[in-house]
């Protein structure tokens, strides 16, 4: 195949699906796609390659300088899917009306693939980087496995200190932003952490037809709406703050003196924000998502215990610990036994540039940016999903996450729902944009 599209499609089209329980794994699935990958990127699977873990790969590329290697990173494992919710074939990899559809396509065989071509054409054209590139490909990012601190622990191993790190997350976001026309190329400095607690409450089962008041599914579902109503004071992180300095010249009049001086008015703009959607809100506060619920196994059964998932998204400025006093505050009900399951700090704020100085990583990035979509507003952000990059923090203090696709509204959306799609020139501007970061690199 020679159509960098079609290649795409060929990964989309393998359901390498990710499990909590590894007996539910198509080992296969993944089997086949990293057979697919050696054989459409020859050159690529030439370089020094080690698997990681079950199905992982780190890929050393080695440049003219081993003195600030880079780290380019992206995930082979995708969600699960409901086919019936979606328009197309899920994993049909379909191009229709310039649409490449499919699981994967935005999160994250996009990036995995683009990062491939760059490689790739650029070993073609006998190209020498300036510093060594690794590439590091996971295999259970979508359940939060331990790949991504394998990987790590060979790059520590190996005596490997990245000058940087760029992983998956922002994008050259469309609609972003309320009353900004501009796109927004924004570049992850930090990202929320990630963290999971139960609430159970236990009773007497029993027959549905003689049932008590206040059993513990309705105790449970008041413990849960009372969370629901209890949101986390909003705050104004400096990144945050960096990106509306930006975005204010593209604003409309009425909003542009509130962004501009986002820091001097960071009460105001803060609480604006949580009135303005979901995805502002979630920008400003540790956010609570209710997402799995248990209880009877019967319609006709009383359940003696009942419980609920709670995801959380903890605010860089938060931690943990509040925040599990937070949930057992607002539900205030000592029958309602809270659990913490997962439990992921927020990541370290990696150097952006600002007025108060620059960082020549994030300026590369940056530059990049500019060249490939010069209609975008480039810009640091709280990133609020998780990413196995989190795991790189430990090794270098410059992590960055970014996706080079330009997204729409409905588009990011569709991350981890259904109708998952990536504009097919969007996704060429991708591997022109990767391929345009590694030529820049510095001696």
């Amino acid at each position: 195949m020679t159509d960098p599209v079609e290649r795409l499609a060929a990964l989309i089209r393998i359901p390498t699906v990710s499990h909590r329980d590894p007996g539910l794994i198509d080992t296969a699935a993944f089997d086949r796609l990293l057979e697919t990958m050696s054989t459409q990127w020859p050159l690529l699977h030439a370089l020094e390659v080690t698997r990681i873990g079950s199905h992982g790969l780190l890929v050393h590329w080695a440049g003219r300088s081993a003195e600030r290697p880079v780290v380019l990173m992206a995930h082979l494992d995708v969600v699960p899917v409901v086919p019936d919710d979606w328009s197309r074939d899920p994993f049909g990899g379909e191009v229709v009306d310039g649409e490449i559809w499919g699981r994967g396509t935005l999160d994250d065989k996009g990036c995995v693939a683009a990062i491939c071509e760059a490689v790739e054409s650029l070993l073609a054209d006998g190209f020498v980087p300036a510093q060594d590139v690794w590439l590091s490909f996971g295999c259970d990012e979508e359940v939060s496995g331990g790949a991504a601190q394998a990987a790590v622990e060979v790059l520590r191993e190996r005596g490997v200190a990245p000058w940087f790190v760029l992983d998956e997350g922002g994008a050259i976001a469309h609609e972003a932003f309320p009353g900004v026309v501009a796109p927004v190329g924004v570049v992850g400095v930090t990202e929320k952490g990630t963290t999971s607690v139960t609430l159970t409450v236990t009773g007497d089962g029993g027959h549905a037809s003689t049932p008590v008041r206040n059993g513990p599914t309705v105790r449970l579902a008041k413990a849960l709406a009372k969370l629901d109503a209890a949101a986390m004071p909003a705050r104004l992180p400096a990144p945050t703050i960096e990106l509306f300095r930006r975005l204010a010249p593209h604003a409309p009049l009425p909003l542009r003196a509130l962004l501009g001086n986002a820091q001097r008015l960071a009460p105001v703009v803060s609480r604006a924000l949580t009135y303005a959607g979901a995805e502002p809100a979630a920008m400003v506060r540790t956010t609570f998502a209710i997402t799995t619920l248990t209880g009877s196994p019967a319609l006709n059964v009383i359940a003696a215990s009942a419980t609920a998932g709670v995801n959380i998204r903890v605010m860089v400025g938060d931690s943990v610990a509040n925040v599990v006093e937070h949930v057992r505050s607002a539900v205030d009900d000592k029958a309602v036994a809270v659990e913490v399951v997962e439990a992921n700090e927020p990541s370290p704020v990696s150097p952006y540039s600002s007025p108060a100085g620059a960082d020549e990583a994030f300026d590369l990035i940056e530059s990049a940016i500019v060249d490939v979509f010069p209609d975008a507003v480039p810009a640091p952000y709280v990133m609020m999903a998780a990413t196995d990059s989190r795991f790189f923090t430990a090794i270098c203090e410059r992590v960055y996450r970014f996706a080079p696709f330009r997204m729409t509204k409905a588009q990011r959306a569709a991350i981890h729902a259904a109708d998952e799609r990536l504009g097919t020139q969007a996704y060429l501007d991708g591997v022109g944009w990767y391929r345009r970061l590694i030529e820049r690199l510095p001696a």
